[in-house]
């Protein structure tokens, strides 16, 4: 019981520093450093990172141990791709079994998102608000929450695991506070897009949107040629070498 315990500590704090760009792509994570780092013992960190490797959030290289997950632009495209196409879905089907409490609940959970983006920093640095994040993560979900198939929803919410990650490393190396501010607009024309029952405006404005966050990522995003090296070394990051 101890051990398990443990062992989810270690994977709910390997897994925030990697969502949360702390841990960067193609970084070696030598057990020994990683339970130093996070006092916590070398048994349940390598049960940590065996079940990161399992979710695509860790490599397990055969004979050279473990990694944080590469990125890539090519990889970003597939999951924008991958996200559009089963959000599009899950909304549709959303949107066809709206109710009112789920419309106000919606409406709630719009606003906790603003009044966060709101209190953001003024000026564009590495802060990261994890409060937006938990707050931008229910929204989308919420959108999806009626479509009837909780194995949809469950795809669609490591998928957008995957995409915070992207988000934050963009934002640790090339902050936009204009991109925040564009966002908060794109939320509320797919909120009022959803409340006036309009389908198709709704997976259009829902697809556009991650299709701006795509293009904003272009020029922080390695290509395929370098995604091998270390994202640590472009940024300027530490290493648990």
């Amino acid at each position: 019981m101890e051990v398990r315990n443990l062992s989810e500590q270690a994977y709910d704090r390997i897994r925030h520093d990697i969502l949360y760009g702390e841990l960067f792509p193609n970084e070696k994570l030598q057990i020994d450093a990683i339970s130093e780092r996070y006092g916590i013992g070398a048994v349940p960190v390598r049960e940590a990172l065996n079940r990161l490797s399992s979710e695509g959030l860790v490599d397990r290289k055969s004979h050279r141990g473990f990694f944080v997950a590469t990125i890539s632009m090519a990889d970003l495209e597939e999951l924008v791709k991958t996200r559009v196409w089963l959000e599009t879905l899950a909304l549709e089907q959303s949107m066809r079994n709206a109710d009112e409490a789920w419309e106000d609940a919606l409406v709630v959970s719009y606003h906790r998102l603003a009044r966060t983006q709101r209190l953001l920093p003024t000026e564009t640095g590495r802060e990261i608000s994890e409060e937006w994040e938990v707050r931008h993560k229910a929204f989308h979900l919420l959108l999806l929450d009626r479509c009837g198939s909780s194995w949809l929803l469950g795809f669609c919410s490591t998928l957008m695991d995957q995409a915070v990650r992207y988000r934050n490393l963009s934002m640790n190396t090339n902050p936009s506070k204009l991109r925040r501010e564009g966002a908060a607009a794109e939320h509320q024309a797919i909120l009022n897009a959803v409340l006036e029952r309009n389908v198709e405006l709704a997976c259009q404005l829902l697809t556009e949107h991650y299709h701006i966050t795509l293009e904003g990522l272009r020029k922080v995003i390695p290509s395929q040629s370098d995604s091998d090296m270390p994202q640590s070394r472009r940024a300027g990051g530490g290493s648990l070498r």
